[in-house]
């Protein structure tokens, strides 16, 4: 098995997901993905579904993008100095 470990000052780990009525839920879908894929968030590398991985840097941003987007999301975040890949 294969490890990478990725090391920086601080990551901040993003968990997302949608809460939302199921007959809202494509388009709060549709305008969550859109806006992410508009700010600068969408430029950092790490991210996979309800998972968004910043630097310390950009913590500031991503707090700002997630509280705009209250009302339909939850939202947790963690910090950590390094994660490893598994495969």
């Amino acid at each position: 098995m294969r490890t990478t470990a990725r090391r920086c000052k601080r990551m901040i780990i993003y968990f997302y997901d949608l809460k939302t009525k199921l007959k809202d839920y494509n388009r709060i879908k549709r305008m969550f993905y859109y806006d992410l894929k508009k700010s600068r968030l969408s430029t950092y590398p790490t991210k996979t579904k309800s998972v968004i991985i910043v630097d310390d840097t950009g913590e500031a941003m991503a707090d700002r993008f997630f509280l705009r987007h209250r009302k339909h999301i939850e939202c947790y975040k963690a910090r950590c100095t390094s994660i490893e890949e598994i495969f």
